[in-house]
């Protein structure tokens, strides 16, 4: 099986901030679009997130699930899957998949650091670097399963929200 050509987008849940990032249409290089400002009362960002699905007829959402690095949940992959069920809603009928991201945001202030960017003006931009490595990950990935990665989260409330992968790459 191939995976769909198109656009991939992927996204770094922040309690504060979601970071944006988009794939070529080949998927095969990661690039960051947008720092997303959220309002927790609001729709968390989910507006802005669906509208560059839209702009970009993305093929493909990932979602970044932050676990442990023993791999065990906490409160923010809680958040990140209740997010993806929001983001699955609302872009339907696009997939949305969680994938893990473990020391993503690590590694995005190491790249920047080692890039000479000031530890002060990360803030600004490492959602959308960790969006990045998120992405490129997945990307990488697919290429190398010849399908989508990760958990596809499930719209209808029977499963729970997000169906398990068996692959957790």
């Amino acid at each position: 099986m191939t995976v769909q050509r198109g656009p991939r987008l992927a996204v770094d849940v922040g309690s504060v901030r979601v970071g944006v990032a988009a794939s070529d249409p080949d998927g095969l290089l990661a690039t960051p679009v947008e720092t997303v400002q959220c309002d927790r009362y609001a729709d968390a960002g989910v507006g802005r997130v669906v509208q560059l699905a839209r702009e970009r007829d993305v093929a493909c959402v990932y979602v970044g699930l932050p676990r442990h690095l023993s791999g065990r949940e906490g409160s923010a992959s809680e958040a990140a899957r209740n997010y993806g069920v929001r983001l699955a809603r609302a872009v339907a009928p696009v997939p949305v998949h969680l994938v893990d991201e473990r020391m993503s945001t690590v590694s995005a202030h190491r790249s920047m650091h080692a890039s000479g960017r000031p530890g002060r003006r990360h803030r600004a931009v490492v959602d959308q670097a960790a969006a990045v490595v998120i992405l490129q990950a997945a990307l990488d990935a697919e290429r190398s399963a010849g399908r989508r990665v990760g958990e596809q989260v499930q719209t209808d409330d029977s499963s729970g929200g997000v169906e398990r992968a068996e692959d957790s790459w």
